[in-house]
């Protein structure tokens, strides 16, 4: 942090910190009530683990639910792990929340989005690829058309 305080990566860790909180209960106590969540990740992203075919069906980015049927959700400090069923066939993953790109609740009209940034450093600083931030979006999938963003640009001068 050059000369200022860098609240885009502050919001940024927060949000990936309520995310762990949220899959922390869920891990402990199940989804509440008619709580979901949809959950977009990048497959690309260097510590995501999935079958192989998943990767090659999905190459850039997947979208999974746990909803109905989930099993064996490991949360920790970096992401989690759950085992989920692609058409009856039952697949371990693990996700970083770095690599998460959205995370909905349609259930409450809930959502999350973060967009990362290539190209330069705006400020200066010696690392080339700044942290991903919150940014609003219009969907975060069909399902979730109105979920609640929480975003940073409307902060910004």
């Amino acid at each position: 942090m050059s000369g200022g305080i860098d609240y885009g990566n502050l919001m940024h860790r927060a949000m990936r910190s309520l995310i762990q909180k949220v899959l922390e209960d869920v891990a402990a106590n199940g989804l509440p009530g008619d709580h979901h969540f949809f959950i977009t990740f990048d497959t690309a992203h260097p510590d995501v683990e999935l079958a192989d075919w998943l990767s090659d069906r999905y190459p850039g980015e997947m979208t999974v639910v746990m909803q109905h049927w989930f099993d064996d959700l490991d949360v920790s400090d970096e992401g989690f792990a759950v085992t989920l069923n692609f058409g009856d066939a039952p697949e371990r993953l693990y996700v970083p929340y770095d690599a998460i790109k959205t995370f909905v609740d349609p259930s409450v009209e809930f959502g999350l989005r973060f967009e990362t940034q290539d190209g330069e450093d705006e400020d200066g600083d010696d690392d080339p690829t700044p942290p991903p931030r919150p940014e609003p979006t219009d969907k975060a999938d069909d399902t979730a058309k109105d979920a609640e963003v929480v975003s940073l640009d409307s902060f910004r001068k």
